[in-house]
């Protein structure tokens, strides 16, 4: 058989190309011919056809992303924003902290085991890939309803594979979220958040400069596992019944990706990398063409002493293998022997596969063939731009009208009990300890707060206390009934559960998962939900430094919700000075802050209850959430308060139980006159907290929501050991454990 080299393609223009199996359309292939000038040869279509991706290349999504940049606040703790493997913010004393949410979706329906793995793999690469050191990691699921058989399947597959990467790596689980609803039901959602450490001087880009300086690969050998891997995976509307959507999952190996970890931070700390890429989705074509495109010349790759674990492997299969635990370095020549000394040292292969050169042109040879000769931008940052065709779907309006208010609500006491007992029994209510008691949420001994807190927080310096939060949200009942309104209102409670542990929220990541972006209606909800967070991101001062959209998470004509998840990362001078969720001494008064409002739409009791969805979300107004946060933030420091939570799924009486169950203590309750306990209880109105106050405090902490002006209504206190809603009912605590933590492992034990 002939090699399909350079020289080759240009003398056969004619040759079929399986250009529509590998997910290119017929424009796109043409496109590539037209660059080249020729037609591409068989690698250089697996490289254009993995890297011009939906996963990859981000072309529908795109012209709205662009938000993002243009409506950045200005702030001086950005100091890496989008486009590189992930965001880096200033932290004080001079630490800087870099962090990222992806998503490996589709991968974790067909494998769910690996498909999870690989994903904390992947995104613990991304933050080494920028010179930090891993320190925790988050993981934000959606499932199915949680009764269905297949959803049996896959979580406890997600849930085993999270936790037996993350605690292999020794990385401490410390935040998350686990939701269910039938819109996910062929469609997980596996999103995956890690947070790294370094000093300013320690940040690392992903290019290739200098002349002459080695391209080493090191790391897992390569295989054939992943080929086509995600990038395939999150191209295509998801059809399990053709082949293309069942390439092989990648496999991953978290003790080899723990010596990668330590051997990549030892040779940055002895200053031997010059540029630096992981090798995620698209693999070695993405690490190549986006370290040479981001240089500042070319790139020449010898293909034959890349490793293999499996010699048979095609040219085109070893540019497109997503296989694990691999990363490029470029190192300068005088380097290259104590870079792979320290390879060595740390059992990890590694090989020089190619070096910079002076042009502006990827070459890639194989048994001495040019089989690559491309534009690396061409590949990497030059691909397809769509402006796809979106329109408000018709359907949106009849489902704003069909208000929750209609709904029958409870008439009583009885009902009212009734519903508060069947509400934190509901598995997106309910405890997730079953889940997260897999997780290790303490090792290497810097967990400050960890689930089922309002977020996670790590100390990053023993010395000083400071330290760091992070806490990830997004509602998809809420972004269905009102895109733009329900993307603010997840960057609002990830902001606001942040701000509630006594940190100052700084920036934001975002897995941004929604249906297919060739249906108009998805392209609308899309679309809405980028102007609605950028909008959102600039009132609030936080800055998206970088993250990952996810499309085609649709079966047939079914897409899911549409779900932007926001990831939010605070900090905090003193973690010694957090604030919990539990209500842990007897006497303590209750303080309910922020406007409460008859807003059921979208609720969970709407959910629960009546298996409702429809009508307008609760309102969004983000500087009575900066004035809350800066309340919460404030009290925190200064110690006026021991205890918050915030207040979003399920409204108060949700948090006043998680709060009661996690400190053992019940709580005495009267519904403020005039109120109705109805939605007193129930209600989502966003803008909220419940805070427990020391009576010694009470003056100075009502003092201060006065002069700034933010409602706080005294309505309990910390007492006895049951909830009592003073007038309408009471539930013993040992009632509401039960409730509240029997559902998950009654399901999946």
């Amino acid at each position: 058989m002939t090699l399909d080299t350079v020289k080759h393609a240009a003398e056969t223009p004619d040759t079929d190309q399986p250009w529509a199996e590998l997910g290119l359309k017929q424009e796109e292939y043409e496109r590539v011919r037209e660059i080249l000038g020729r037609r591409p040869t068989g690698a250089e279509l697996a490289m254009y056809s993995v890297m011009w991706s939906e996963h990859c290349s981000y072309k529908s999504s795109k012209v709205h992303l662009r938000q993002f940049g243009e409506k950045a606040p200005e702030t001086d703790a950005l100091l890496v924003g989008i486009g590189e493997n992930a965001g880096v913010v200033d932290v004080g004393n001079g630490y800087a902290v870099t962090f990222k949410v992806e998503s490996h979706n589709h991968p974790s329906y067909v494998e769910p085991y690996q498909g999870a793995a690989t994903g904390v793999g992947g995104i613990v690469r991304d933050i080494i890939a920028m010179g930090a050191r891993p320190v925790a990691v988050v993981d934000p699921l959606r499932f199915g309803a949680a009764d269905h058989p297949d959803t049996k399947r896959v979580l406890p597959g997600v849930v085993a594979g999270i936790g037996g990467y993350g605690n292999c790596l020794g990385l401490p689980n410390i935040g998350g979220e686990v939701v269910f609803d039938s819109c996910y039901q062929g469609n997980p959602l596996v999103n995956a958040g890690a947070i790294g450490v370094m000093k300013h001087e320690d940040i690392h880009l992903a290019k290739a400069s200098g002349a002459g300086n080695k391209v080493i690969l090191y790391g897992a050998r390569t295989g054939g596992d992943g080929i086509g891997g995600a990038s395939i995976l999150a191209s295509e509307t998801f059809d399990d019944s053709k082949p293309s959507k069942r390439p092989a999952v990648q496999v991953g190996d978290p003790f080899q990706e723990k010596l990668l970890i330590e051997c990549t931070l030892e040779a940055f700390a002895e200053k031997l990398v010059v540029g630096i890429q992981d090798l995620g989705a698209a693999g070695l074509s993405c690490a190549t063409s986006e370290l040479a495109s981001n240089g500042s010349g070319g790139m020449r790759v010898e293909l034959d002493d890349v490793p293999l674990r499996d010699s048979t492997l095609s040219p085109e299969e070893i540019l497109m293998s997503e296989s694990q635990e691999r990363m490029c370095a470029v190192v300068e020549p005088e380097k290259v022997d104590r870079f792979l000394e320290i390879c060595e040292k740390w059992d990890v292969t590694a090989t020089v596969i190619g070096e910079v050169t002076d042009g502006d042109r990827l070459e890639i040879f194989w048994h001495g063939e040019k089989i690559v000769d491309v534009d690396p931008r061409t590949v990497a940052h030059e691909g397809p731009v769509y402006e796809r065709p979106y329109a408000r779907p018709e359907w949106q309006d009849t489902l704003q009208a069909d208000d929750a208010a209609k709904l029958a609500r409870p008439a009583n006491g009885d009902e009212l009990r009734e519903q508060v007992l069947k509400l934190v029994a509901h598995p997106n209510q309910a405890s997730k300890s079953w889940i997260t008691s897999q997780y290790d949420h303490f090792v290497q001994g810097n967990t400050v707060l960890a689930s089922p807190e309002d977020s996670g927080m790590i100390r990053i310096d023993e010395e000083s206390g400071l330290g760091v939060a992070i806490a990830t949200d997004g509602n998809g009942r809420f972004a269905k009934l009102d895109p733009y309104h329900g993307a603010q209102l997840a960057l609002a409670e990830s902001y606001r559960n942040v701000a509630a542990t006594g940190a100052k929220p700084l920036a934001v990541s975002d897995c941004l998962n929604f249906g297919s972006p060739e249906d108009p209606a998805v392209m609308w909800q899309f679309a809405e939900a980028i102007r609605g967070l950028a909008d959102g991101c600039r009132q609030l001062g936080t800055p998206v430094t970088g993250g990952n959209v996810s499309l085609y998470n649709q079966t047939g004509e079914a897409a899911i919700h549409p779900t932007p998840v926001v990831a939010v990362l605070g900090v905090i001078d003193d973690v010694a000075r957090r604030t919990p969720v539990a209500f842990a001494e007897e006497g303590q008064l209750l303080y309910l802050l922020g406007d409460t409002r008859d807003e059921l739409s979208g609720s969970a009791w709407a959910q629960v209850v009546h298996d409702h969805l429809g009508g307008l979300p609760p309102q969004v107004d983000l500087e009575r959430e900066r004035l809350l946060a800066e309340i919460l933030i404030s009290a925190s420091r200064d110690g006026m308060i021991d205890a918050a939570h915030d207040l979003s799924d399920g409204g108060l009486v949700q948090a006043l139980v998680e709060s009661c169950l996690k400190g053992g203590k019940g709580a005495r309750i009267v519904i403020p006159e005039g109120q109705d306990p109805f939605v007193t209880l129930f209600s989502e109105s966003a803008g909220r907290a419940v805070v427990s106050v020391p009576r010694s405090e009470e003056l100075r902490f009502t003092d201060m929501c006065g002069a700034r002006g933010l409602p706080a209504t005294r309505i309990g206190v910390v007492d006895g050991d049951e909830l009592d809603v003073q007038g309408q009912f009471s539930i013993a605590l040992s009632e509401l454990r039960t409730a509240h933590e029997g559902t998950i492992p009654g399901i999946f034990a």
